[in-house]
């Protein structure tokens, strides 16, 4: 296991920076996720840490070290790719070996590294088999099998699992969350998709354009966004968002167009508008408008079994509510939405910071 700190570090592209001056540290031991939409950076941000690419500026550590100009192979770390990189014409073992092979191991030490590997993995009843006789989930595991035997300081993942169906994805969000606890190995962990961050994090990093827009536990992300960007990035259903008026001497009110208003949790005074987030399974339905209701339109129903997505209208809002309990509403129907104040989130129209 080994820290891993970003001091400054910048990424270019002739012009073009990609990355501005990230100041990141990824604890020893810790299960760090980089998410953010396509081309925010994460994956060259991944690269830089791997040595895949260049540093433009700043500095790189990992176990303390200064590494900006020491080879990938040489920094200690283990690299597992979206694609599983398997030589067609090997057995799983032989894949799992093979760097160890190119490094001078011996075929006993190979073997030695390899059966514990396969047993956390599941592997020992497949080492015999090539590529072409696996599933899916069965490579991706050989490719982490082959990081895993190299006993690194640092594993890198780059999105491993988004070539697998999506039930697997989710059998295998849980073992890769159980072989971080048998391993306890520095993990970064690169992802678009907001439920692996909230479910495999120990921290996430969110990026948007190259730039860290905040970092912490996942629920405390989730339940304190800094910024209307990632209040909007974290959750699913996606959070709503409102942008209303504070008509003057009532500060601790918000109020839409048509003249329905809300309760905010706190007085805003010397405002005129602010914008109201509010998750989907934080909305409850009401039998009839009152203070500080929502009234909309039902768009689309969504029965997903466990829960009920309702997409509705109100103006030019789209608003997502999502219930634990079978509602009976029909697609053209006004229903009536209410919220807890205290679970508003609220944010400055022009700054999109949180208030």
């Amino acid at each position: 296991m080994a820290t891993v700190e970003l001091k400054g570090v910048s990424k270019r592209f002739g012009a073009v920076e990609v990355i501005h001056s990230v100041d990141l540290s990824i604890r020893e031991g810790e299960f760090l996720v980089l998410v953010g939409p396509s081309g925010c950076g994460k994956s060259t941000l991944l690269r830089m840490i791997s040595g895949l690419e260049t540093i433009s500026s700043g500095d790189l550590f990992i176990g303390g070290k200064r590494v900006n100009d020491v080879p990938a192979r040489d920094r200690g770390i283990s690299m597992v790719f979206q694609s599983y990189a398997l030589y067609p014409h090997m057995t799983s073992a032989q894949n799992m070996s093979f760097a160890l092979k190119l490094a001078g191991k011996s075929p006993d030490e190979q073997a030695e590294r390899i059966k514990p590997a396969a047993g956390v993995l599941g592997l020992g009843d497949y080492l015999d088999r090539f590529p072409r006789e696996l599933s899916g989930g069965q490579r991706q595991r050989v490719a982490m099998g082959r990081a895993i035997v190299r006993e690194p300081e640092v594993f890198l993942f780059d999105e491993p699992l988004s070539n697998l169906d999506a039930k697997l994805r989710v059998r295998m969000r849980a073992e890769l969350k159980e072989l971080h606890q048998k391993l306890k190995t520095t993990t970064v962990y690169v992802t678009h998709d907001q439920i692996e961050a909230m479910t495999l994090a120990d921290r996430i990093v969110v990026l948007r354009d190259g730039v860290i827009e905040q970092v912490g536990a996942p629920l405390e992300l989730y339940d304190n966004p800094a910024n209307r960007f990632v209040g909007s990035f974290l959750g699913s259903p996606a959070m709503n968002f409102f942008e209303l008026s504070i008509p003057d001497g009532t500060p601790d009110r918000a109020r839409f167009a048509d003249g329905d208003s809300l309760q905010l949790p706190r007085e805003l005074g010397g405002r005129s508008s602010v914008t109201v987030g509010v998750r989907p399974e934080s909305l409850e339905l009401v039998s009839e408008a009152g203070d500080g209701t929502i009234s909309a339109e039902v768009a689309v129903i969504e029965p997903t079994g466990s829960e009920t997505e309702l997409f509705l209208r109100k103006g030019k809002d789209q608003i997502i509510a999502s219930f634990r309990d079978r509602i009976d509403v029909r697609p053209g129907e006004i229903v009536h939405l209410e919220a807890n104040p205290a679970k508003y989130h609220l944010f400055d129209t022009t700054t999109e910071l949180a208030i």
